[in-house]
């Protein structure tokens, strides 16, 4: 009988064992994909950050060479401003498309490799 007690113990001690090392398993996986998916969002927020900066720069340079050749400065404003309309009505007829599924697909790879 004490055999048997012992091995029940013994297995038990195993099972234990091992569901706190699963346990730990998926901890220490859940931080690692978070601290990915973070690590990314902060990187891609740094080079749209200064990408914005560079766009932001040429517009303004572009906008003032189209005023230049217009006669007033404001027209190359409203011009560049009516491209950007426009360009703001494409995206947003096709915005699912084109937005919402590739950053749902990339989130949800990231969560799962």
């Amino acid at each position: 009988m004490d055999n048997q007690n012992s091995s029940l113990e013994s297995l038990w001690d195993k099972v234990r064992n091992y569901i706190e090392t699963r346990f730990e398993l998926i901890k220490l996986k859940s931080i690692d994909k978070a601290g990915s998916l973070v690590s990314g969002i902060v990187s891609t927020t740094v080079l749209i950050l200064i990408f914005f900066n560079f766009f932001l720069m040429i517009n303004i340079a572009i906008a003032l060479w189209i005023g230049d050749c217009l006669g007033e400065y404001y027209y190359g404003f409203f011009a560049i401003a009516g491209f950007y309309a426009i360009i703001g009505i494409i995206f947003y007829l096709g915005r699912n498309n084109w937005i919402k599924k590739p950053v749902n697909n990339t989130l949800i790879k990231k969560l799962l490799d």
